[in-house]
């Protein structure tokens, strides 16, 4: 099946379903996205956590159809960008916060193309599509696309939106927003996203709820922390400060769930819960690190935050459609954040925008039961640039690479070196077997379609310093290196 004939396909099955499931209220499903910051792919209880206690998620996971190969850029600003402009990053030139050009000179081999800090205005997004649609719109939390003037969410198809970010405790609000002193952040978000609803019931709406938990400062509420301080660690999970933060996201979860029983919306609402990237950990299986540094870890993934292994980009991804989306069950289908636009789109009833370029595509049709599987050949990654270690006091997390996912198998292409590897993640979730000896024919494969899509696209690349480059930037005094902390990665 084309993509042409899945979309169509896939959109009526949705028109279909969409009316059955709001036939009581004669209107389109609201969508309720809620998106956790930096939460890891085993963080959840009913994503294996044998620590952390999240009873409201899994109850959302228990209602709902648990996505077990959702894909995400590598970290924050690039994933958010993807998210509300359904672009892949290079049509946007946001790869990461601040610069590509992390840790010094002396130690990048490559000289990488310059990164964009917000989010162009010429890109129709997924608000202003969802306002086009009759949705009264809101967002409230982590923005990351620019918060002055016209690049503010609510110059950008946000009815309503308040930005926070940086801080847990003591925050600052973009508009200036009172609230009580010592307030934990999560909780002011949800205060806003429950009273949101609550004005917004009489008609479709589409609600964003970015945390910024449990991006760091690692800080929870004091109560919360000695609470968890009496629960030993339990696999590879053991952080009690952590944890207080995941009960918090999970509180937040839960109160907008209440919020939408209490007013009988449940039925006709789509609520989705996910996280922007891997968890801060995992970094001992990719940098030769002694000791598992980090927060959480994503094991059995490989790798963390910031790389462009499964640690890095698989997260977790929860729906939840009374009617429509099979509950307590799982689908291993590979989607990805490309593909959220659309799908609200279908969700919603309406249709793209026309001569809008949207790289990904509804997966709305999957959610059916018989579902209807996506047509796609591949799911793609371009870093062209450079993250520091977290683990060792020079060297990076990555370093200028790109990935392509298709069917069962995954390469990564490291610029620098032309180093390729192929992992099979259906077999080898956790990446442990390099196939790219063993499969050439499929590695070169897949290395040119991954070249093909950097050239359509015309992806900025990195190119190679010369000698004389090389031998400039190691006589020159040396900057000071930003200790590479996680707080980088807000960043």
């Amino acid at each position: 099946m084309n993509r042409h004939l899945f979309c169509v396909v896939g959109t009526f099955l949705l028109a279909t379903a969409a009316s059955a499931a709001a036939a009581a209220t004669s209107r389109p499903p609201n969508i309720v996205y809620i998106l956790a910051d930096d939460l890891g792919w085993t963080d959840l209880g009913c994503q294996g956590s044998k620590y952390y206690e999240t009873p409201n998620i899994d109850r959302l996971a228990a209602q709902g159809t648990r996505m077990m190969r959702y894909y995400n850029s590598q970290n924050c600003a690039p994933t958010r960008a993807v998210l509300m402009s359904g672009q892949y990053a290079p049509r946007t030139g946001m790869y990461t916060v601040n610069t590509l050009e992390r840790g010094t000179a002396a130690e990048r081999r490559m000289k990488v193309p310059a990164n964009v800090g917000q989010l162009a205005l010429d890109k129709f997004i997924l608000p202003q599509a969802m306002k086009a649609a009759g949705y009264a719109t809101g967002m409230f939390g982590k923005w990351h696309l620019g918060n002055s003037g016209d690049y503010h969410p609510s110059r950008r198809g946000f009815d309503e939106a308040v930005v926070s970010d940086g801080r847990h405790f003591d925050f600052l609000t973009h508009p200036a927003v009172d609230h009580p002193k010592g307030q934990y952040l999560a909780d002011f978000l949800t205060d806003r996203a429950v009273d949101f609803i609550g004005r917004h019931h009489d008609k479709p709406f589409f609600l964003y709820l970015p945390h910024f938990a449990v991006h760091t400062p690692i800080h929870a509420k004091e109560e919360y922390v000695k609470a968890w301080e009496k629960k030993p660690a339990r696999g590879t999970h053991w952080n009690p400060t952590y944890a207080a933060m995941i009960q918090s996201v999970d509180e937040s979860v839960g109160r907008v769930l209440a919020r939408l029983d209490e007013l009988k919306l449940t039925n006709g609402t789509v609520v989705i819960f996910s996280s922007d990237n891997g968890g801060l950990g995992g970094y001992y299986r990719t940098e030769a690190a002694s000791e598992k540094k980090g927060f959480t870890d994503n094991a059995p993934l490989r790798g963390g935050k910031g790389t462009l292994y499964e640690g890095g980009l698989r997260v977790p991804f929860i729906i939840r459609w009374p009617g429509v989306v099979r509950a307590g069950a799982t689908n291993d289908t590979p989607v990805a954040h490309v593909d959220i636009y659309p799908t609200f789109v279908a969700i919603a009833g309406s249709k793209p925008r026309a001569g809008y370029t949207l790289d990904g595509m509804s997966f709305a049709g999957m959610l059916k039961d018989p579902p209807v599987r996506p047509a796609r050949e591949a799911i793609y990654w371009h870093f062209p640039g450079y993250l520091e270690s977290y683990v060792h006091p020079s060297g990076w997390r990555t370093a200028p690479a790109g990935a392509i996912h298709a069917g069962d198998f995954k390469l990564l292409e490291f610029f620098e070196t032309g180093r390729v590897e192929l992992y099979n993640v259906r077999e080898d979730i956790g990446e442990h077997s390099d196939l790219a000896a063993k499969m050439p024919a499929k590695a070169l494969e897949l290395q040119a379609k991954l070249a093909a899509w950097r050239k359509t696209i015309k992806a900025d690349m990195p190119v190679m310093k010369t000698a004389a480059e090389l031998e400039a930037d190691r006589r020159a005094p040396p900057a000071p290196r930003k200790k590479a902390k996680a707080a980088d990665d807000q960043k």
